[in-house]
């Protein structure tokens, strides 16, 4: 219950809706347990039991002051207008109980949908803020499953029942009061079989959410999937695999009925039962409580007024219940939540940065070694490399010796295992994370676009930019003129991921993004290997433009684009085997040599 308790703390944002729903849900209460000894009145009068009572009674018995009111009421104006008077009185009673049970909820859908507001935006924020390998780790489709599946299940599951916990202890409190008021006997006869009926439905809600926890799961890899099956369904048809997926989803989708229908049976069997019990328990009691009436122990009015506090009692007790499965459900989806929220981010600014604001000098690596998991093996051993300020640096090796790795830990997506990379002498786990961002520019194999305009995608993160500015970024990408033929231009929407355009435009267009953000530090991780010549003609042309007086550091996939370098590192296993200038590496028989002469054989 401690995720419960930790949800039920974010009511602090919303304190003033709280306390007008809780003071509601008071009134609401005080009107339903007077609404209880109210009606006996109108039993008195309707069944002719008032006797005459013309002295004011000495104790403090509710019945005997009720006897001498209406006893006043019908001397002074008749049968008639007593019964009008007491039935008025009721009438004002549960106006004012469903007033401020429809003001109750009216001041908490604010608080609910205010909490789920929160949770949502806090789960996006950990999101984007979350390590890079965390997500190495992940299915996109479970994560997106906790953003809407999870959240709604905290919805409508714990939310929905923040009501029933400030509101039903004060109505069950002041029925039982009543009841024990007007018959401690017959209240304990009662309690025992409640007691009864609920140690049974308790037993059918203990085990819900471990059930409810593994459907939430189900639903994830379900969404997961699906999400998978979208995002391949060109693989998938080009592959004839489609009969395979829809296997694998059969599957998934056939484990979650099962277990979904196992919950509900569940859920659904204790309404059945609870009502089942709740009549033999009011059974019982009518035939208990007419054995009191039949020896003159109860008024029958009295008894009547008993019967109908019972009622009261039962609708609480049964919302407590529900509310304790839907509890129990709500945070089997809560821990899912949670296990994102709270997953450690070690790569943060620090509590005092230093700033770091410019780029100056050299970019070093010291030392530097670099794992992606505890015990794995170094993806980067031991490097040490100075990069000047003007400088070109280009990384060349096979796949999987590490260049990206290289590149990644330069804005910091990861930091070292071993040693430290300063920047103009700044360690960079010293400085703001968004000061040491701010200093590169990112230019990746796979072109990162969104589903919005080109003018957005280019201007993507800031909207400090002028259109003239964004079409001048364009023109030194060589994208202007494949821009301005589109339907809408700059405006046009290039759809999920950019899908509308070609790759070379939408290489040139993140190429533009990085123009418009003249940033001191370029990366450039292997932009043209996925581009056929002429694509990756216009695009390397784009790149010599937007390189000019920039310190950049290059992922060369196609060596003959490096041939301008400062600085070729060549990596192998995540160690440095070669460093020097095209012309230095190919004057010695070693293995930049061989993969220059492999891609020209080629």
């Amino acid at each position: 219950m401690s995720g419960f308790w930790r949800l039920l703390a974010r009511i602090r944002n919303y304190r003033r809706q709280f306390f007008l729903s809780v003071a509601s849900n008071i009134l609401l209460s005080i009107f339903t347990v007077v609404s209880i000894p109210v009606l006996i009145p109108f039993f008195q009068i309707l069944f002719g039991r008032v006797s005459p009572s013309p002295v004011p009674p000495e104790g403090k018995d509710i019945n005997d002051w009720a006897m001498y009111y209406m006893s006043g009421l019908i001397d002074n104006y008749g049968r008639d207008k007593a019964l009008l008077a007491v039935c008025i009185l009721v009438i004002v009673v549960f106006f004012f109980k469903n007033l401020f049970r429809y003001l109750a909820l009216y001041f908490m859908a604010p608080l609910r949908y205010g909490i789920i507001y929160d949770l949502r935006k806090e789960l996006y924020a950990r999101f984007l803020d979350l390590p890079l390998g965390f997500y190495t780790n992940e299915r996109k489709g479970v994560l997106l499953s906790s953003m809407t599946m999870d959240v709604m299940e905290v919805e409508w599951s714990v939310l929905n029942v923040i009501e029933a916990i400030f509101k039903t202890p004060v109505i069950m409190a002041g029925s039982i009061f009543f009841m024990i008021y007007i018959s401690p006997s017959l209240t304990l006869f009662v309690s025992v079989l409640v007691i009864f009926a609920g140690l049974i439905i308790g037993k059918i809600i203990n085990s819900l959410k471990k059930s409810s926890q593994d459907v939430q799961e189900t639903v994830a890899e379900l969404t997961a999937h699906v999400e998978e099956s979208l995002g391949g369904v060109r693989i998938i048809r080009g592959f004839n695999a489609g009969e395979y997926q829809s296997r694998k989803f059969d599957q998934e989708n056939n484990s979650y009925r099962s277990m979904v229908t196992r919950v509900v049976n569940r859920r659904d069997a204790a309404s059945p039962l609870s009502e089942f019990l709740g009549v033999s328990v009011v059974a019982i009691l009518m035939w208990y409580g007419s054995r009191l009436v039949f020896k003159e122990q109860l008024a029958p009015e009295t008894f009547f007024a008993f019967v109908f506090a019972f009622y009261q009692l039962i609708e609480p007790a049964k919302s407590f219940s529900s509310a304790w499965f839907n509890i129990q459900k709500g945070l089997a989806a809560l821990d899912r939540i949670e296990r994102i929220t709270n997953t450690p981010n070690d790569v943060k600014s620090p509590v005092k940065p230093k700033r770091l604001e410019s780029f100056s000098d050299e970019i070093r690596f010291e030392n530097v070694s670099f794992r992606y998991q505890e015990g794995a093996s170094n993806a980067l051993e031991n490097i040490n490399v100075s990069i000047k300020k003007g400088s070109v640096v280009a990384l060349v090796g096979s796949s999987g010796a590490g260049k990206s790795t290289f590149v990644d830990l330069l804005p910091r997506f990861y930091d070292p295992a071993e040693g430290r990379i300063t920047i103009d002498g700044t360690d960079i786990r010293d400085a703001d994370l968004e000061d040491l961002r701010g200093l590169f520019g990112i230019v990746s194999q796979d072109p990162v676009l969104f589903h919005d305009s080109i003018a957005n995608n280019i201007s993507f993160g800031a909207i400090k930019y002028s259109r003239r500015e964004i079409e001048e970024a364009a023109r030194i990408a060589n994208a202007h003129d494949f821009i301005r033929v589109l339907p809408e231009g700059y405006d046009t929407n290039i759809g999920d991921r950019g899908l509308k355009l070609s790759g070379g435009q939408r290489q040139r267009l993140t190429i533009a993004r990085a123009v418009l953000r003249n940033p001191p530090v370029l990366i450039l991780d292997e932009a043209t290997s996925a581009l056929d010549s002429e694509s990756e003609k216009l695009v390397q042309d784009a790149l010599h433009k937007l390189m000019e007086n920039r310190t950049s550091v290059v992922v060369a996939h196609r060596l003959s684009t490096i041939q301008n370098a400062d600085l070729i590192l060549v990596l192998d296993h995540g160690r440095i085997i070669q460093a020097g200038t095209p012309s230095d590496l190919m004057a010695q028989d070693g293995p930049y040599r061989k993969f220059v002469e492999m891609q020209s054989f080629a």
